[in-house]
């Protein structure tokens, strides 16, 4: 990251370090207006020849708009080097060096509804495993998989392999445990990036201690870290959604939220007279995000989930940096500047 100077401020929309700099534009400008004056004063003595035929015969027919070109070339180098020497910077999205992501997938029963062809299930996976691949390889990934119990899959990698393994080997199970999922998730962050998670695995109470185990010294900077929970239902079992997104909330750890499937979704359970209705619950999942400062997302088609797990990616996997970008002022200045030698050469047989 630059450190913003006092000095700094934004020109046409291009933030500059050194902005008194530009102030050399002026000189660029009249520069600019010596030979437009220079150019009108010598079509001004030509015009004084009445003679016009002896004109064409002693001073042959000037190359009209072409004479003008290695000028203005020349000018816009000087402009663009004034550019580059006033430190210009640009925001560069950049993937994330350091991150780990737990990716939590609802495997309830309510999954085998075909209200998204082929499944809600398969078209889960496919768009979990499109994810996997569009997130920066550095990031390590973890797969939890919650329905009465949450399980963790594959514990957070940089093997985006194992993971879309993992996530093709997903199956179904009775009940709906969102709450603990959170907590299992929060456990994995922990697990993997030493951050301290003030929740306790038995009820989420304190420990007495201000609600830090002490791991991190206060040395170590943290790694970022965010749980994306897909789902398509609202918790039937385990500890209460309030309780785990507090937890969530007191570690610092967001959790952006999908919910996935229709209205009308229903699925077939035996003993049961005839469909049952397994209608998505988009509100808890919009509390739990709103609660713990994620991003809540509803998607009704396979599509929608996979633009839904793009917008993530996007968002988690990568950041915004401030760069400094005065080579590409110096690169058009160069260009700029052999375009106008090259014309010259050309068209007059010198250099400008």
């Amino acid at each position: 990251m630059i450190p913003v100077s006092a000095a700094a401020g934004r020109v046409a929309g291009v933030d500059f370090m050194s902005v008194e700099r530009l102030w050399f534009l002026v000189a660029v400008a009249l520069l600019a207006g010596v030979y437009v004056l220079r150019s009108r004063r010598g079509n001004q003595y030509a015009v004084r020849f009445t003679n016009l035929a002896l004109l064409d015969s002693v001073a042959p027919r000037r190359p009209g708009w072409r004479r003008h070109l290695p000028a203005i070339l020349m000018l816009v180098s000087l402009a663009a080097m004034v550019g580059a020497f006033a430190r210009p910077v640009g925001t560069e999205r950049v993937p994330r060096e350091r991150a780990t992501i737990i990716l939590a997938i609802d495997t309830s029963l309510s999954m085998e509804a075909t209200d998204v062809p082929p499944t809600r299930l398969a078209a889960a996976q496919t768009a979990a495993k499109d994810f996997v691949d569009l997130l920066p390889d550095r990031l390590n990934v973890g797969v939890l998989a919650f329905n009465g119990t949450p399980r963790l899959v594959v514990p957070p990698t940089q093997n985006r392999e194992e993971l879309k393994a993992a996530i093709d080997q997903l199956r179904l199970g009775e009940r709906t445990a969102i709450g603990e999922a959170i907590y299992y998730s929060l456990d994995a962050i922990s697990d993997a990036g030493g951050i301290s998670i003030p929740a306790d695995r038995d009820g989420g109470a304190d420990d007495g201690d201000g609600g830090s185990d002490g791991t991190d010294d206060g040395d170590e900077e943290a790694v970022p870290a965010s749980i994306v929970l897909m789902s398509d239902g609202s918790t039937t079992v385990g500890r209460p959604d309030a309780q785990a997104a507090a937890a969530a909330k007191e570690a610092g750890i967001p959790v952006h939220t999908i919910s996935f499937g229709t209205e009308w979704g229903t699925i077939e359970i035996e003993g049961e007279p005839g469909p049952v209705s397994v209608a998505v619950d988009p509100a808890a999942l919009e509390r739990i995000a709103n609660e713990t400062d994620g991003v809540a997302y509803t998607a009704a088609t396979g599509d929608e989930l996979r633009e839904v797990y793009e917008n993530i990616g996007s968002s988690i996997g990568y950041t915004t940096e401030e760069r400094d970008i005065s080579d590409r002022f110096v690169g058009g200045a160069l260009i700029a500047l052999l375009g106008a030698g090259t014309l010259s050469q050309l068209w007059f047989s010198r250099l400008p």
